[in-house]
């Protein structure tokens, strides 16, 4: 039986006004390729297979536009094989230090870096996995967003076969030089998502949701020890968010499975009319959580939603709102297709 883990850390997100998107939506895209050969999981990033994997932009605020850039660069390389999903990230950090060395601590009460993974894009069932300087992991299966009613995380769930190792380029707890930062290699192997993911492992030009964020705590040095400040965390994140809050899985980055990369050829992110088509749904949702906050129930009118037009270009519109004994569902049909979405933020197509 899974332990459940009663995350008190997360507050239930309102979902007052301040809670709609903040930003434009706007998901970074990344071309994953195939590699022939494994990669040889040391921290290091030098294996000659990631010179087949270009460096995702560097990480920004997770709200976005709506504050300043990181001072410290977090960029992020991805490959895969049939076995494993590669992860490759570099960690820029003058001063490399972490303490908790337990498995499965809250992990981002040191300075971190976070993977988290919405295979099918349904925003429920997605992983997450924590990993800080030391090498100290936290894997999470999160059955759906906390705001969405779920204030529980299976972390019990384990990645069984995760590989993972972390290289400093300094020293870790030495407060007494300067360091580079720090670099992780992670693999996690296809087999412990299949419950999520649409197939075993990825058919070429399939797309997952994915996400990756860097917790930074200030830290001052106190009689030759690192003491961490008072003040908030830093959180920088590849796709930002627009809310302190990495759990709206709608807004991550979109990362597209390749084959071998092959110099010759012109590999093009592919516009996926899926996600076009759930973020126009997504707006109903939103527009639905703000009408029950007001009224103290749900509309099956559009034009109450303020969403008479479709909020997404080519999207067809409008969709059918039924209420139901939970609460509402609507669908909307595309290319003899049904999408759906509920109550509680799922999404799906038939």
């Amino acid at each position: 039986m899974h332990r459940i883990l009663l995350l008190l850390i997360f507050s239930t997100i309102s979902f007052a006004q301040d809670f709609l998107p903040k930003i434009k939506y706007n998901p970074k895209k990344y071309i994953a390729y195939k590699t022939e050969q494994p990669i040889i999981i040391d921290g290091k990033l030098n294996d000659s297979q990631w010179d087949n994997a270009g460096w995702t932009d560097n990480f920004v605020d997770i709200e976005g536009s709506l504050k300043p850039n990181p001072f410290f660069n977090t960029k992020v390389k991805m490959l895969w094989d049939s076995s494993y999903f590669y992860f490759g990230a570099q960690i820029e950090e003058p001063h490399v230090w972490a303490t908790l060395t337990q498995r499965d601590a809250v992990i981002f009460k040191d300075n971190d870096f976070e993977i988290f993974l919405d295979p099918d894009g349904d925003t429920h069932n997605y992983y997450e996995l924590e990993i800080n300087a030391l090498g100290t992991e936290w894997d999470l299966l999160l059955l759906k967003p906390y705001h969405d009613g779920s204030k529980v995380a299976i972390d019990s769930w384990d990645i069984a076969g995760l590989k993972s190792k972390v290289f400093i380029d300094g020293t870790i707890n030495d407060p007494s030089d300067t360091d580079i930062g720090w670099s992780v290699e992670i693999a996690i192997p296809w087999q412990v998502l299949e419950e999520a993911a649409p197939n075993f492992h990825p058919e070429i030009g399939e797309q997952w949701k994915v996400n990756f964020s860097r917790v930074h705590w200030n830290r001052d040095i106190i009689n030759g020890e690192y003491i961490k400040t008072k003040d908030p965390e830093y959180n920088w994140v590849w796709s930002p968010q627009g809310h302190i809050y990495m759990h709206i899985p709608e807004l991550w980055g979109l990362v597209q499975f390749e084959g071998k990369k092959d110099d010759l050829k012109t590999i093009v992110f592919k516009e996926n009319n899926n996600d076009k088509i759930k973020w126009a749904l997504r707006q109903i949702y939103y527009q639905q959580r703000n009408y029950n906050e007001k009224n103290g129930s749900y509309s099956k009118s559009i034009e109450e939603l303020n969403l008479s037009n479709s909020p997404v270009e080519n999207v067809p519109w409008p969709p059918k709102i039924h209420l139901t004994y939970s609460g509402w569902e609507a669908s909307l049909v595309w290319n003899n297709k049904t999408y759906y979405i509920r109550k509680d933020g799922l999404v799906w197509i038939q």
